[in-house]
């Protein structure tokens, strides 16, 4: 029973597989067929598009096929017509030089016919030539036979008596124009100073060494002093003045032989008592801020004062020079009064002689720079300033000015002797100048160089009209037993080498200070 089910089963699933695979066939055909309908379509199709693409790519090559050759063709047009231009301009010159040669032929032709006339014209000039010089040596020789003298020795008298002549009327008139040309020149050049000098109206204010600092009352005398005198020694050593407060009331001394400092110290001051703030560390403070402002103070002054004389181009460092004079005298003379009215004499004088007035009134101001130096030098002023005037490209004719104005330079410029007359006219009159104070300062001046060539000092003050000399040294160079030593060679020194009267007191201080900031 199990087998015959078995069997059974099997013939069924045989039979089930041959109805399947008739099936799977049929249905193959079938899709087989419609696959090849499809691509027969798709095919057709792809041949239509194909056709189409060939067809626009067949119009769009003739297209641009046209563009080319119509672009090609203007090009050639305008190339063939480029070159029908240039055929036009090579006959036209062929044309022009052919007409040239022409007109060249014809001046050579021209110019042979003119030469073979004056080849004729030249030889008889020539033969008329002979002719002339044989019949000056046949009358040559006939005046030789009548005065028994050469030709070459009647020549010699001749010229000797010409000369003689000459000379004798020559030298007369030389003299008579020199001594016209002495009383001429003597006469003008009086007319010309007097002239100038009277058009120049100019103040004469002789420098002092003091300053008087009025105060508002005698109780503002205890806070300069400070405590135990610190404040007073503290603006004396910040600004290298010296402070008399004595009986007089509401007002103190500032001396000083260097009205630079003077003005520091008096503006200090000011701002001190105005502040109410007075102690050795606001001191510094103020001096140096004090300082800043009259450096801006001195440049102010000199640009003010080239406006005011009508000088351009002044390089800046020549301008604070300028305005650095402001604060120095020259034997008592203020030194940029004496420059300014040095220069209006100078315009004034080129003027009348019809020279460069701004030339000579640049000269004039600059003539003076020498003496307000930034750095100690050996050179006289005139020198030095001849050398920063070339620095800083000023006219040659104003170096040279400046430089020759003491008669220490070679005068090579004509409104050099201007300078020098105009400098003498300034200085020469009644009161302008003092040669007691200049001598002082000069004094004070080397008492304060000769300190400062120690080694260690950081400062060196002449105070007391030059009776103390205060030195102040660096407390990490100098110990306190070198202070004493310092103090008795620079005393023996000034002993030795210079001239002074009465005594010089000799102060060398050495301070050391700690700061620290409490947070």
């Amino acid at each position: 029973m199990d087998i015959i089910t078995i069997v059974a089963a099997v013939v069924a699933l045989l039979i089930g597989l041959l109805i399947g695979k008739l099936l799977f066939s049929k249905n193959t055909q079938r899709l087989i067929e419609e696959a090849e309908v499809k691509s027969k379509a798709i095919l057709q199709e792809a041949e239509v598009k194909a056709k189409s693409i060939e067809s626009d790519s067949k119009i769009r090559a003739k297209e641009r096929f046209f563009k080319e050759k119509t672009e090609h063709d203007k090009k050639l047009s305008a190339s063939e017509k480029k070159m029908r231009d240039s055929e036009n301009r090579a006959k036209q010159k062929e044309v022009e030089l052919n007409k040239k040669t022409q007109d060249a032929q014809r001046m050579q032709k021209e110019y042979n016919q003119k030469k073979s006339t004056l080849t004729v014209q030249l030889e008889a000039v020539n033969k008329k030539q002979q002719e002339l010089e044989e019949q000056h040596r046949e009358h040559v020789n006939a005046l030789e036979k009548v005065s028994n003298l050469s030709a070459e020795d009647a020549k010699n008298q001749l010229v000797e008596v010409m000369k003689s002549e000459a000379r004798t009327n020559a030298m007369a008139h030389v003299k008579e124009i020199m001594e016209e040309a002495k009383l001429t020149a003597n006469k003008e050049a009086k007319k010309i100073v007097i002239q100038s000098i009277q058009r120049t109206a100019a103040e004469q204010a002789i420098e002092n060494s003091i300053t008087v600092f009025n105060l508002e009352s005698d109780d503002q005398k205890g806070q300069i002093i400070g405590r135990e005198g610190r404040n007073i020694r503290a603006i004396e050593a910040a600004t290298g003045v010296d402070l008399v407060i004595d009986d007089t009331p509401e007002a103190i001394v500032l001396s000083s032989f260097d009205p630079l400092r003077r003005e520091i110290a008096r503006l200090s001051l000011q701002r001190l008592t105005q502040d109410g703030r007075i102690h050795p560390a606001r001191i510094e403070e103020v001096v140096n801020k004090t300082k800043k402002q009259i450096n801006e103070q001195v440049m102010e002054i000199g640009e003010r004062t080239v406006i005011d004389l009508g000088i351009h181009g002044l390089h800046k460092e020549l301008v604070r020079m300028v305005g650095r004079m402001r604060f120095r005298s020259s034997y008592g003379q203020n030194l940029l009064m004496h420059s300014r009215e040095t220069s209006n004499l100078c315009g004034i004088m080129a003027a009348e002689l019809g020279l460069n007035p701004k030339l000579a009134k640049r000269a004039g101001l600059l003539h003076d720079i020498g003496k307000v130096p930034e750095d100690e030098t050996e050179l006289s002023h005139a020198l030095l300033g001849a050398k920063l005037a070339e620095k800083y490209g000023e006219h040659p004719a104003v170096v040279n000015a400046i430089g020759a104005h003491h008669d220490e330079m070679e005068m090579k410029f004509v409104i050099s002797p201007i300078i020098q007359a105009c400098d003498a006219i300034s200085g020469a009159r009644p009161g302008a100048r003092r040669e007691i104070m200049q001598s002082f300062l000069q004094r004070v001046k080397d008492l304060e160089s000769l300190a400062m060539g120690y080694k260690g000092v950081e400062k060196a003050y002449a105070v007391q009209a030059g009776r103390e000399l205060r030195v102040i040294v660096e407390a990490d160079k100098v110990t306190d037993a070198e202070s004493d030593t310092l103090s008795f060679e620079i005393a023996d020194k000034i002993q030795n080498e210079m001239q002074y009267p009465g005594q010089i007191r000799v102060t060398v201080i050495r301070e050391k200070r700690a700061v620290n900031m409490a947070k």
